[in-house]
Parts: C-alpha cells; sequence; structure tokens
C-alpha cells in the first residue's frame, strides 16, 4: 500500500518532467482525504479546472482516502521528530493512523521536508520514477 502526498498526484495531473511511471496509478494506493482539496485548491488557482477536472476526478477515484476524522487529525496535535508545515503534518498524521492498525503505508512524496519527516517516524518511502 502506498501513500500519495499532493506533489505525486499534482506532479501526474499537471504533466511534470517529475512523475510516477503510469504502472504506480495501478496499484494500492492511499491518502488523506486531504489530498483531494489540495488537488482541487490547486487546479483552481491555475485556472485548469475545466482542461485538468477528469483526470483529476478519475486519479482521486483510484485512491482510498482516509477521513479527516478527530482521531486521525489527534496526531498532528503533538510534536513531531523533525519541523513540519501544516499540512505535512496533517498528512504525516494519517500515516501514523494507518500505521497504529497494523498497515504500513509506504509513503510516496517528491517534498524533500515531508520525506525527512516520515523517515524520522520509520516510515518507508517509495521508490518514484
Amino acid at each position: 500500500m502506498t501513500y500519495v502526498d499532493s506533489s505525486v498526484a499534482l506532479a501526474y495531473l499537471l504533466v511534470e518532467e517529475r512523475r510516477p511511471a503510469a504502472s504506480f496509478w495501478q496499484t494500492s494506493l492511499i491518502a488523506s482525504r486531504l489530498l483531494e482539496y489540495e488537488v482541487w485548491c490547486r487546479l483552481h488557482t491555475r485556472g485548469l479546472t475545466a482542461v485538468r477536472g477528469d483526470a483529476a476526478r478519475e486519479l482521486l477515484a483510484r485512491i482510498t482516502m482516509v477521513e479527516m476524522s478527530p482521531l486521525v487529525l489527534a496526531r498532528a496535535l503533538e510534536p513531531f521528530l523533525r519541523p513540519v508545515r501544516t499540512l505535512d503534518a496533517l498528512h504525516l498524521a494519517a500515516l501514523e493512523f494507518l500505521r497504529q492498525r497494523r498497515l504500513e503505508p509506504v509513503l510516496a512524496s517528491y517534498d524533500q521536508r515531508m520525506i525527512e519527516a516520515a523517515r524520522a517516524l520509520g516510515i518507508s518511502i517509495a521508490a518514484l520514477d
């Protein structure tokens, strides 16, 4: 199971040079519901909703979403071993929630700060093409 953060989803949707292979999207994927908000906000901000909206809906439909319940988000109120930004803390909280349930997702991210914070928590990092 691979946890997808916004840097990976947006790299795919915005057709950036650095993005996972097409086969990546056919694996078991999970993310916080936060991902959905991040994707749509970025598409709206860039005026790409009409052009990339269908692709975003298809992509998000492939990903199992962890709801942002108080139980999931409680971890984000605690300090992390590395400095993190607010949205990263929320993603890391979702990852920790999954790990508490004996799931061991690997993190797919292009964000170096997020990767370092995840590694500090013992979370494995997915190898991306």
